[in-house]
């Protein structure tokens, strides 16, 4: 039950009523998901990823079609071996087919079109998923959007992906590559879901512990001492993914926190100039601030030091602003602040290369997006067309450190990002936002389909 709610549904059209008929304070769309749909139709073969028969495959094509039909703006799949169960198996779907990729698209085409978006194993994207993508992207017209990261193991792999993404676009071949704003990195913090000091037995000894209680046992000498010093006898784990990894661990500021820091800002750099071993500049870290202090560890898009990378990411027309977590993850990563990030870091702040102009970074994150998705009835200001509007005091905007909130169902936490800066905010003409603070006004709507461009005033 959610607002008085009661969520009840089996069906992927009975979903859209049941959000449907929630208030809220933004427009909400969806795409139907790979994982659930293959679960639904296949059962535990599904979850497994065993292949789908010809029969199966086309009953999941007909769900999605009915998907489409009810309202829906795409299709979703993972194939990264990153995504994975609680219990470590690969969510449903990853290894699926080309068969069965190419039959949900063909049904999404049969809908009268839409998105077909996947997560990638980046170091394999070229190799393994460029042909049938490029294949299904032709032989439908449906639009493929294809997640685009930088890893380390393969750190120029974008420039080779850019190129064949040109050449596809070049061929009337609709592929977008779909790029985040900053690096995809996590917070590590004594309250969040992952820092570097759970790995040792000395912390172990008092993880259970409430908050406050934890932070006095860390600040005793003989623990802290043994944090500090003590290697633990794991095969070689934590030496690998903490002592050896402190040159992409950096503190956060009290106040702020910086997407793009330099390496002299390090832990291992901080720890180099003071004289002190890494892991004591990361216990007092994460201890600052009554145990609120955290850590920035980048791990996708930074492998240069610097977003270089996504700089040239943006510049390129073929592809789309995306890549946010602001509810998955929640207690490792925060990105609801992503768009006060584009218009800030990219087009006022930044000092480590070149910005990126103020019309592009908000072409990127309206009427670009809007487009690709078949809403060509937002977007943009033009009469008729929806009044979502932001008023922004340009000089003023930001947002503050993210910091842990336990504001979800059973007091379950989530990291969150206040914005500021931004004077009204407006959906379809109705005020939400009012100087930084909610009106409460709930004009919100669920998003059914693609919708045309608004008819010509006369």
């Amino acid at each position: 039950m959610a607002d008085g709610i009661t969520w009840a549904w089996t069906t992927f059209p009975e979903y859209l009523d049941a959000i449907g008929n929630s208030a809220r304070v933004i427009d909400v769309a969806t795409q139907i998901a790979h994982g659930p749909l293959r679960a639904f139709v296949m059962g535990e073969r599904g979850a497994a990823n065993e292949p789908a028969t010809p029969a199966e495959i086309e009953t999941m094509g007909r769900l999605v079609h009915e998907a489409m039909a009810a309202g829906a703006l795409g299709f979703s799949t993972s194939r990264t071996p990153i995504h994975r169960s609680k219990s470590g198996e690969l969510v449903p779907g990853t290894t699926a087919g080309a068969e069965e990729l190419v039959g949900i698209a063909r049904s999404i085409q049969a809908a009268g079109g839409g998105v077909f978006q996947f997560a990638p194993e980046h170091v394999r994207l070229v190799e393994d998923e460029w042909p049938w993508m490029v294949d299904l992207a032709r032989s439908t017209g449906v639009t493929v959007s294809v997640n685009l990261n930088q890893d380390r193991r393969a750190a120029d792999l974008w420039q080779d992906v850019l190129g064949r993404l040109d050449e596809a676009n070049a061929q009337g071949v609709p592929i977008v590559a779909q790029v985040a704003g900053r690096s995809i990195g996590i917070l590590q913090c004594l309250e969040g879901s992952l820092h570097p000091l759970m790995f040792h037995p000395a912390y172990a000894e008092v993880a259970e512990l409430p908050l406050t209680e934890r932070v006095a046992a860390l600040h005793d000498v003989e623990r802290r001492r043994r944090l500090i010093e003590e290697i633990p006898d794991d095969g070689g784990f934590f030496r690998s993914a903490v002592i050896e990894r402190t040159d992409g661990m950096f503190p956060v500021d009290q106040e702020s926190i910086d997407y793009e820091p330099g390496p002299e800002h390090s832990v291992r750099a901080i720890a180099a100039r003071r004289g002190v071993a890494d892991l004591e500049v990361v216990l007092e870290t994460l201890l600052a601030d009554e145990g609120r202090g955290m850590l920035y560890t980048p791990f996708f898009n930074y492998a240069y030091g610097d977003l270089s990378m996504t700089y040239e990411l943006h510049r390129n027309g073929n592809t789309r602003m995306g890549l946010s977590d602001a509810g998955a993850h929640c207690g490792a990563i925060c990105d609801g602040g992503t768009p006060t990030f584009m218009l800030t870091h990219w087009t006022r702040d930044r000092t480590r290369g070149p910005k990126l102009p103020l019309e592009l970074v908000v072409h990127r994150q309206t009427q670009q997006t809007a487009t690709l998705y078949g809403l060509r009835d937002r977007g943009v200001l033009t009469p008729g067309a929806r009044a979502d509007v932001n008023v922004i005091d340009y000089d003023s905007l930001g947002f503050d450190r993210p910091r842990m909130a336990y504001d979800f169902p059973a007091g379950a936490r989530r990291l969150v990002q206040r914005g500021r800066g931004y004077v009204a905010t407006f959906v379809n003409g109705t005020q939400i936002v009012d100087h930084d603070e909610f009106t409460g006004a709930l004009p919100g709507e669920l998003v059914r389909g693609r919708r045309p461009a608004p008819a010509p005033m006369r």
